[in-house]
């Protein structure tokens, strides 16, 4: 049994950000029929240890049947229900260049809790144009939105020098939660939330394990040409 997620407080950030891979670890355990997993299948399949799985999962009230593990299918609701995908959040993307049309076009955003009602820009060339089967709007329309659709969440996927311009807007009128894929910081009040997706960041992450990786395969080679010798 778990609690309702009303009644709990003080679940770790750090835990809140690794619900989501045990959400797509479930659901692909889900996909495949299986119907109860152990703590260290579903640690693997999540990429965590199975001691920092079970100490996430305590936080939600679950702690498993010994023998049998975790019912997927219950699991699965419990962590949705904590990250609130037990209904669908509006969501607004703004900017229309090649990046905001490819989140346009993603279906995920649909099963996952998330239901795409705007797409906005400030290129007024590009209004009513329709992508992914919704015509794009002006920036001016984000208040009618937040009013008549519920809109709970914008993305960014603008220039980062337009970016605290849009996002401005979007706290103006009324948005709180922000994805930003624009690559810079944003300035906002205390009570919005911002999460930063910088593509080229995370590149450069990946080249620098990648030379590191080149230069240990570079030393392993001179020291076994070295013994050769």
């Amino acid at each position: 049994m778990s609690a309702d997620p009303s009644t709990r407080r003080g679940v770790p950030d750090a835990t809140v950000a690794r619900l989501p891979e045990y959400l797509r670890a479930l659901t692909g355990f889900a996909e495949r029929g299986i119907a109860s997993v152990s703590s260290e299948e579903l640690a693997a399949a999540a990429g965590v240890r199975s001691a920092k799985l079970r100490k996430d999962l305590s936080h939600l009230g679950s702690y498993g049947v010994r023998g049998v593990g975790y019912e997927v299918d219950h699991l699965a609701y419990q962590i949705s229900r904590e990250l609130g995908l037990t209904q669908d959040w509006p969501v607004a993307i703004i900017g229309m260049g090649n990046l905001g049309h490819a989140l346009a076009a993603y279906s995920g955003f649909a099963t996952r809790g998330f239901r795409v009602v705007a797409l906005l820009d400030q290129d007024p060339g590009l209004h009513s144009q329709l992508i992914a089967g919704l015509p794009v709007l002006p920036m001016d329309a984000l208040a009618g939105l937040v009013a008549e659709q519920g809109l709970a969440i914008g993305v960014i996927a603008t220039p980062a020098a337009s970016a605290q311009s849009v996002c401005d807007q979007l706290v103006a009128a009324g948005v709180r939660s922000i994805l930003n894929f624009a690559p810079c910081v944003l300035v906002v009040p205390d009570d919005v939330d911002v999460r930063k997706v910088d593509l080229s960041t995370e590149l450069q992450i990946l080249a620098f394990h990648e030379q590191r990786r080149a230069l240990a395969e570079g030393d392993l080679a001179s020291i076994a040409t070295a013994v050769a010798r």
